[in-house]
């Protein structure tokens, strides 16, 4: 049976909606037993690390971190998935890739905090979906011309 791609979108954007403004109760039950949460930086070494960082293991463990998080993150915050994609299927488990952009707001108007890839793995269940991997790697190098940046030098070659 395919995987409902509407329904994963839908998925994604409340988890951020949900998030953002607080609604925690609504996303413990949209982990898995068994999922797999992670947050950092594509180096590991921004200023931010240890409030950026994660790797919970368990809905217990993951929905702890996820609540400690927000309450320690500014409001209003905006996470805005985007280019969201199913990058392949397994049976029951769905692989999606996202952008994430997240904005809050500096002296009256809208100011970019961060942006950065999701990985998502997401399991179908009885009429919805739950996240059995959700790995979040925030960008925080300077960007410079492709093919000089060392994190992404060789991708080109692949092609």
């Amino acid at each position: 049976m395919p995987h409902d791609r509407l329904a994963i979108h839908e998925f994604i954007h409340a988890w951020w909606f949900n998030y953002d403004e607080g609604h925690l109760d609504r996303l413990a039950p949209l982990l898995a037993d068994d999922c797999r949460v992670s947050s950092r930086t594509e180096r590991g070494d921004h200023p931010h690390e240890v409030f950026i960082a994660s790797d919970c293991y368990g809905r217990e463990a993951a929905f702890g971190w996820i609540k400690d998080h927000r309450q320690h993150s500014p409001y209003p915050l905006r996470h805005n998935g985007t280019n969201i994609f199913v990058a392949a299927e397994r049976g029951d488990e769905v692989d999606v890739e996202s952008y994430l952009f997240v904005t809050r707001i500096d002296e009256r108007r809208p100011s970019t905090l961060s942006s950065g890839l999701v990985h998502w793995t997401l399991r179908r269940t009885a009429g919805s979906y739950q996240v059995v991997k959700k790995e979040t790697v925030l960008d925080s190098i300077e960007s410079a011309p492709f093919e000089t940046v060392p994190e992404v030098k060789g991708r080109m070659a692949r092609w």
